[in-house]
């Protein structure tokens, strides 16, 4: 028999679009179900410190259009810690909370899956992160909302490389993840993207760049995955600079511009479906798992699977970015 009669929210890390609306979507499924709510403010941090509020669901309306998250967000230190995480359990037993829910990337899981096995603690993830770079889901709150904001900046960019002849690196996010790069690429229709899943030795972008103006393309725009394997754009930028000091070459970092405005319709409705299915796992006894989504199916995914960092590119992409390229 089901015992959880309070659940706890937080978000962590990273913010990402849609957050908010997957924070609606949790408290108000609690609520159907009978259940309490408490938000916590500032993720980990904020649960071993107790900025834990309860949440009606006049807390979340007219949030579901807000980038960012409500419960703000914060690094933990304390966390990483056996003693930060026993006063994290201290708070919930005295809070009266039975279960958690926590929205964020890659770092929050590997957090509530250590805290999980320690005490013994139902948790349920979802994945918000705009990097897309969890295993077990097809995509992550947030990432499509990046995506968008990343064609829209390099149509702009466009626009100027074309005027003055230029050639644009593009740096987008992503740690150590090409998703961001690759398909923001083909959506902005940019002559090559340089990702940390496909060495640059074996990357086209030198004959990408040659190509483009030996067919006088007035401009090309190639986009860079921030990454050590890639060097960032500032680094790739220097090597073309000594292999091709004819071109007139520029760089252009998007930060965390990526990571805010109002999430897409795409990004409102994952964040609605996943903290729906949040509440359905706990109530059906799961624990220690990821919502995520397959085929447009709702999926519960381990923790442990969803943590492994081999999250494949699709490589037929890179090839359908050469082809139209050309």
């Amino acid at each position: 028999m089901n015992t959880i009669k309070c659940i706890g929210i937080l978000t962590s890390g990273g913010d990402a679009p849609g957050m908010n609306a997957a924070i609606r979507a949790v408290t108000r499924t609690a609520i159907y179900n009978g259940m309490g709510v408490k938000g916590i403010y500032r993720g980990y941090k904020g649960l071993i410190t107790g900025e834990i509020e309860t949440f009606k669901t006049q807390n979340v309306s007219n949030i579901i259009q807000m980038g960012g998250t409500i419960l703000k967000t914060a690094r933990s230190a304390e966390f990483m810690t056996p003693e930060g995480r026993k006063q994290a359990y201290d708070k919930l037993q005295e809070e009266g909370i039975d279960a958690l829910v926590t929205i964020g990337g890659d770092g929050t899981l590997t957090g509530a899956r250590i805290f999980a096995q320690e005490f013994n603690f139902p948790i349920v993830g979802i994945p918000g992160t705009i990097d897309n770079d969890l295993s077990g889901t097809d995509t992550t709150i947030g990432y499509d909302t990046a995506l968008n904001t990343i064609m829209q900046a390099v149509d702009k960019i466009r626009d100027t490389a074309s005027s003055h002849e230029r050639l644009f690196f593009i740096e987008v996010m992503g740690r150590d993840a090409g998703f961001l790069a690759l398909n923001g690429a083909i959506a902005s229709g940019a002559e090559a993207a340089v990702i940390p899943e496909v060495e640059i030795e074996k990357n086209s972008i030198w004959e990408t760049i040659q190509n483009g103006f030996r067919k006088s393309k007035n401009s090309s725009i190639v986009l860079v995955a921030e990454s050590e394997l890639t060097g960032g754009a500032m680094g790739i930028a220097e090597r073309v600079k000594a292999n091709f000091p004819q071109f007139d070459v520029r760089v252009t970092i998007l930060g965390h511009v990526q990571r805010g405005g109002s999430p897409t319709a795409i990004d409102r409705i994952i964040a609605s479906r996943m903290g729906e299915a949040s509440i359905n796992a706990l109530l059906e006894d799961q624990r220690n798992v990821m919502i995520g989504l397959q085929n447009e199916q709702i999926v519960y995914v381990p923790f442990s699977k969803a943590i492994k960092k081999d999250k494949p590119i699709n490589k037929d992409l890179m090839e359908t970015l050469r082809i139209l390229s050309i």
